[in-house]
């Protein structure tokens, strides 16, 4: 009988000539790896070494303790030239950011200043502050919060009067309040009360126009956003680990669920049309991917387990920063997974951590969204100091 199986072996000869080729085949292919995980790794260094920053402003607290004056937000108007903060100490604080800025980008010496003089201005609220928002549309004139006893309020800010107030979340804490950038703008608050709400503020008193329990067991909502290029989606954070998407035109149920948190969501930012990031207090920040909700990166350095310690994206130039229980600053570039710059916020702005029971912590960052190849960024601290920082990309 004639032997099949001689179809299926190749001669001894030939098996060895395909075994010595596969050989150099894969030799040379993992020498071609090899310089691509160096690349990678170069790659990384050079995103660390990118940017110099030059701490170039201290704006002291006048307050008697520390704890009376911990800074919870702080934001940019639409021109990016006018500063608002907020916190425990029931008063927003207007500055010119020129003001806090060195003349001719001198970094040689740090400008020492106390809030009493450095702001423009200030208005007293009933309440302690968790969340400040510019209303757009209003030429920077409008000022919307979210305060400890559970209500909305909008400020005219050159008349330094409340103008709007909504009082819908049972007396709850409004953690964040946001605003639409679509025309006629609607406002959305997340509170205590587990739920996020979406009115209008040209009602009297703001009607409701939707009202989402994205947590079965009611956990408090402690971020909202709204798309900032104008898409249909509104994103919450929640104390239950998970961040939700709901489109706006269908409020029903959340079109996207981002779940890979170990503990309460904190902020949630849209860093741009196809991706957004999320801080928790399992210390971690995370990069998603808005069309499937998958995770794209993890970054990890900042100690962050009980308090909130800011959040906020620089969208022209991909960089991240947020705070620390260590009472530090922590900058990430998006591409990479550890920090590219830690800023301690000692006295003095030493580098280095904080330990110990009665350390302070950062507890609001923000970005200045103007420029590429420079960058300003504020930070403020538990203890009620602002630091100005002033970033330069290395040519």
């Amino acid at each position: 009988m004639k032997n099949f199986s001689t179809r299926f072996h190749l001669p001894l000869e030939q098996q060895e000539a395909q075994n010595q080729e596969r050989k150099e085949t894969e030799k040379r292919n993992t020498e071609e790896d090899k310089p691509a995980a160096e690349t990678k790794e170069q790659e990384e260094e050079r995103a660390k070494s990118e940017w110099d920053f030059n701490l170039c402003t201290i704006v002291s607290s006048d307050a008697t303790g520390a704890a009376s004056d911990t800074l919870g937000v702080i934001e940019f108007d639409p021109s990016d030239s006018i500063m608002a903060t907020g916190g425990i100490a029931r008063k927003i604080r207007v500055y010119n950011i020129n003001s806090l800025l060195p003349e001719d980008n001198n970094f040689q010496d740090v400008n020492l200043l106390e809030h009493s003089s450095a702001f423009d201005y200030c208005i007293c609220t009933p309440a302690k502050l968790s969340s400040l928002r510019w209303k757009p549309g209003t030429s920077g004139r409008v000022l919307g919060s979210g305060d400890y006893d559970g209500v909305v309020t909008e400020y005219h800010l050159e008349r330094k009067v409340p103008i709007f107030e909504r009082d819908e979340h049972g007396g709850r804490r409004v953690w964040s309040v946001d605003y639409s950038q679509w025309d006629p703008v609607v406002g959305a608050s997340g509170s205590d009360d587990g739920t996020m709400q979406m009115w209008d503020p040209r009602c009297d008193g703001g009607k409701c126009m939707a009202k989402v329990q994205p947590s079965v067991s009611r956990s408090s909502v402690c971020c909202v956003e709204f798309d900032p290029f104008g898409g249909a989606l509104v994103a919450v954070g929640c104390a239950d680990k998970k961040a939700y998407a709901y489109d706006v035109r269908n409020m029903v149920d959340p079109v996207l669920v981002f779940d890979g948190h170990r503990k309460t969501v904190t902020y949630i930012r849209f860093m741009d049309e196809s991706t957004l990031v999320s801080a928790g207090t399992d210390g971690c920040l995370k990069l998603w991917n808005i069309n499937d909700s998958r995770i794209i990166r993890n970054y990890k350095g900042h100690v962050n387990s009980r308090s909130f310690v800011g959040l906020s994206v620089w969208k022209n130039g991909g960089l991240l920063c947020c705070g620390s229980e260590t009472n530090q600053v922590f900058v990430y570039d998006k591409r990479w997974g550890e920090p590219i710059w830690v800023h301690g916020f000692k006295p003095g702005g030493a580098d280095g951590a904080e330990s110990g029971s009665e350390r302070g912590f950062v507890s609001s960052v923000c970005w200045r969204q103007v420029g590429k190849e420079q960058c300003t960024l504020v930070a403020g601290g538990s203890d009620g100091v602002l630091q100005v920082f002033m970033g330069k990309r290395k040519a």
